[in-house]
């Protein structure tokens, strides 16, 4: 059995010029990485506290977008059918973050944000990368990366159950219908900054236009795909966003829940 050593990377690939320096720029190429690693780990450590913190994700008629969909029966509120008795000293966010942070982990613009930030692979452009050898996507943990799809699939479904969480928040504390607060308008953004995420996805690209021979053939697809494809080019953008989003809306209904202010309501 015969075993392929991987290629040569940086400036060490066959065919690339002799350079003795990793590169040659003079711009603040590192500032950009730079950011991206503060940004990501904030995010990591804000939502690991809040996914442990089991408290104050809850407050009638909002649920935090860590712990939707609540689905043990110890969860505050009722916003999603309970579905098992949990431990106590589990979170109910723990049972159902995977998905979420499945879908991001493995999303092809986060893939790049990290491998250039986190793993300087490259960490920019015309800058070596510190790497010796190169071997893609192939081997534990990255070869997990290619399950993206089934994550985008099951993102789909979260995607729905904060869509019907924001329709929820058109109940008052008492739970009477035609109220909205602002609370009201935060979860409505933050659902529609999602759906943005998911459908501007690589993968919903290539479920809508993707095996296809003829386009002429599948006129409705072809509509769907050069839609998706326009709001492929702005991906990064909703992706930074719908982040943002989601952060903000759980620290929104904390405040709610810890009595920091009450809710402006619009009607």
């Amino acid at each position: 059995m015969t075993t392929t050593t991987p290629a040569p990377a940086g400036t060490g690939a066959p065919g690339r010029a002799s350079i003795p320096f990793r590169h040659l720029r003079t711009d603040a190429w590192w500032l950009q990485p730079a950011i991206t690693v503060f940004v990501l780990v904030a995010f990591i450590v804000y939502s690991t506290f809040r996914a442990f913190e089991n408290a104050h994700y809850f407050v009638e008629p909002y649920i935090s977008p860590f712990y939707s969909p609540c689905i043990i029966k110890a969860c505050e509120g009722n916003s999603f059918p309970e579905l098992f008795d949990g431990p106590s000293f589990i979170s109910p966010a723990l049972y159902i973050l995977v998905i979420p942070l499945g879908f991001r982990l493995t999303c092809y613009y986060y893939r790049k944000a990290y491998y250039r930030s986190f793993w300087l692979s490259p960490p920019a452009c015309a800058v070596a990368e510190p790497h010796k050898t190169y071997t893609g996507e192939t081997r534990v943990p990255l070869i997990g990366n290619n399950i993206h799809r089934y994550f985008f699939i099951a993102g789909l479904v979260f995607n729905t159950i904060l869509t019907y969480d924001a329709v929820l928040a058109f109940r008052n504390e008492d739970g009477e219908w035609g109220h909205a607060g602002l609370g009201t308008l935060v979860l409505l953004i933050n659902a529609a900054l999602l759906w943005m995420y998911s459908v501007s996805c690589h993968s919903c690209r290539h479920i809508m236009g993707g095996r296809l021979n003829h386009f002429s053939k599948h006129p409705i697809r072809y509509r769907m795909w050069t839609l998706i494809s326009k709001l492929n080019g702005s991906h990064m953008k909703y992706a930074w966003v719908s982040l943002f989003g989601v952060a903000l809306t759980d620290f929104y209904v904390r405040l709610l829940a810890t009595n920091a202010f009450s809710d402006p309501r619009f009607f």
